[in-house]
């Protein structure tokens, strides 16, 4: 089988190069035609069905997003993308464009996998993990390949891309997920992205936002950008501008502030997960370091280094 990668791309890696490069918001590009068109096709028409994915949030909730991290089963497209993903002519394709050197493929799409989201979901902007949780690689870039053949960025799901959230002055770059346009983009401590609720027009509720995302890794990076492990980090979206002295709420307004209040409920009730087994673990070894005889020689030698030093 041929390779599934528009082969015009193969012979402009220098230009592609050229346009990863900035800083605009972070490095990324847009690539449009990434795929074969007849190879985008098959991806399409092997995209499994919402119910067969894990629909269920970070709250454990079923919800709008629906996931499949082990694409290998999901037929013949998807078995060529993985063999695809993983060789090293594509990873040295991948290197080539960003400048990242001896990129690793995660063989089990933690994350990462084909991605359906419907009418009423969104993304909060976020930094996304920075360490594989199975062999602590540091993950370094995000490729995503969209497979909407009809999507305008006024019904949300658009992709942004943000200098920082948490300012005023946000710059944000919008890119349409049409089909077969990829998107790759750094992950680093600064990277923020996310996307705007869907809303889709009376006459296109039965659409949905397809893509595939697949996240690569380095065992090393530069230590300027090394930060601690950390899970994804959100920025709760900001009340709308219409949300001023004087306004009146109608039912719509009440709808979306509950809806903003939940998201920051979820986002807490994670972060207390987090700190509930992060304490667990510490508790664990402390337990394993003073249990034992050598823990309990090192608990009788600080008795008596206090009572030495209370001498």
């Amino acid at each position: 089988m041929s390779s599934p990668i528009n082969p015009n791309l193969l012979a402009k890696t220098d230009v592609l190069a050229a346009r990863f490069a900035p800083r605009e918001p972070f490095r990324h590009i847009v690539i449009d035609d990434f795929f074969s068109p007849d190879y985008a096709a098959q991806l399409l028409d092997q995209f499994p069905p919402f119910e067969r994915g894990n629909a269920r949030n970070e709250a454990g909730e079923l919800g709008n997003k629906s996931t499949v991290e082990r694409i290998r089963g999901l037929g013949a497209a998807y078995a060529a993308l993985d063999d695809l993903v993983q060789s090293r002519e594509f990873l040295d394709l991948i290197s080539r464009i960003t400048g990242i050197d001896s990129l690793l493929y995660d063989p089990w799409y933690f994350g990462g996998g084909t991605h359906e989201n419907r009418q009423g979901q969104d993304l909060d902007a976020h930094v996304d993990f920075n360490r594989h949780p199975v062999n602590r690689w540091h993950r370094r870039l995000n490729l995503i390949v969209y497979l909407n053949h009809e999507w305008q960025d006024d019904w949300g799901g658009s992709l942004q891309l943000h200098s920082d959230p948490r300012s005023a002055d946000d710059r944000v770059i919008t890119i349409t997920p049409r089909f077969n346009r990829a998107v790759i983009f750094e992950t680093t401590e600064t990277s923020w992205h996310g996307f705007p609720r869907i809303a889709l027009p009376e006459d296109r509720q039965t659409l949905a936002r397809k893509s595939v995302a697949l996240y690569f890794y380095t065992t090393d990076r530069p230590v300027e950008e090394t930060a601690s492990t950390h899970s994804t980090i959100y920025v709760d979206a900001p009340l709308p501008a219409r949300f001023a002295a004087g306004r009146t709420l109608d039912a719509a307004d009440v709808e979306e502030l509950r809806g903003l209040l939940a998201r920051r409920d979820q986002h807490n009730q994670r972060l207390y997960r987090d700190l509930t087994a992060m304490t667990g673990q510490f508790e664990q070894a402390q337990a394993a370091l003073y249990g034992g005889r050598l823990g309990r020689l090192r608990h009788v030698a600080q008795v008596a280094l206090r009572r030495w030093r209370g001498s």
